[in-house]
């Protein structure tokens, strides 16, 4: 996933999102509009129809946003880039919270389908008579477009939505975890079959896209197997997590903020082993939130960030 500044350009805020545009957007959009020169009576009807597309794309990724922020969740960032779009989205660690923020994405293209649909019938009236130019076939290719990023969005495999949606509803039932890891290992499997297909049909895009799901399934493989290591590790007694109510682990759970390293921060006064930096307050391992050191009531403490993260497409 390209950085969310470091070559991003800021096109606005809502709501108290920013949304940014990848740099690389720029490149590809040239490449594609010029590859569908023709379809068109002017180039300037396929400009058009790419900006539809992220369009579309901004306003999946703000449903995402906004019901993340709906259930108590934290969301204040957009990417834009060549393959889509990235909400950054941290819901609380229930398994309904997350649901919800990974479902209303493609919820938004559902709503988008019936007024697709109306303007399109309406744009062909106009096309009988010869009235609208290459409006009607605009219109029509919009529709199009946003019932097959619905379709492929919510394929059952990780990190696709309909991946991530089968995550949140097997976190009723095997905890949060395995479902996880089942996702992850399902999505494994299923962007294997999407490099296959890509390779024997030449499909640059749909390869690219494989490639950035084989990426994120294992990252959230890794992600799983530190949960479980987790739920499974000795826990400190006399501290707890003032949100939450949960004892942190013992062992080696945190990264220095300044040199990476993982360390015990509960045993070591908050201080890294390796090059003495201390940190002001520590994000608890179960629910994500941080707090200062005093808050967690021990005689020693903290940490620096646990380096997790939760995001959606």
């Amino acid at each position: 996933m390209p950085g969310v500044r470091q070559g991003s350009l800021h096109l606005f805020r809502f709501a108290g999102i920013d949304v940014f545009l990848h740099w690389s957007w720029f490149l590809v959009a040239v490449y594609e509009i010029q590859s569908r020169a023709g379809s068109y009576s002017s180039i300037t009807w396929n400009v058009l129809e790419y900006l539809a597309l992220f369009l579309i794309v901004t306003l999946h990724e703000f449903g995402h946003a906004l019901a993340c922020r709906q259930v108590g969740g934290r969301a204040n960032r957009i990417v834009l880039w060549p393959l889509g779009g990235v909400a950054f989205v941290d819901p609380p660690p229930r398994p309904g919270a997350t649901l919800w923020s990974i479902a209303a994405g493609p919820l938004v293209n559902v709503v988008l389908i019936p007024i697709l649909l109306v303007a399109s019938l309406q744009g062909r009236s106009l096309g009988y008579i010869g009235a609208a130019g290459d409006f009607p076939k605009l219109i029509d290719n919009v529709y199009w477009i946003n019932k097959w990023l619905l379709i492929f969005n919510i394929l059952p495999i990780y990190p696709l939505d309909g991946g991530q949606i089968l995550r949140s509803l097997l976190w009723f039932v095997m905890g949060r975890a395995r479902s996880l890891m089942a996702a992850t290992v399902l999505g494994l499997i299923g962007a294997t079959g999407f490099v296959a297909v890509a390779f024997f049909n030449r499909g640059l895009w749909l390869g690219a896209i494989a490639a950035f799901m084989l990426l994120n399934c294992w990252t959230g493989l890794k992600q799983a197997s530190l949960m479980l290591r987790l739920s499974k590790a000795q826990r400190r007694e006399g501290v707890s997590c003032p949100s939450c109510g949960q004892a942190p682990p013992a062992g080696d759970y945190w990264h220095c903020g300044r040199c990476g390293q993982p360390f015990d921060a509960f045993a070591t006064d908050a201080s890294c082993p390796f090059c003495s930096s201390r940190s002001a307050s520590a994000r608890c391992t179960e629910c994500g939130a941080e707090h200062p050191a005093g808050a967690w009531a021990a005689p020693t403490l903290v940490a620096p960030t646990v380096q997790t993260s939760h995001s959606s497409g």
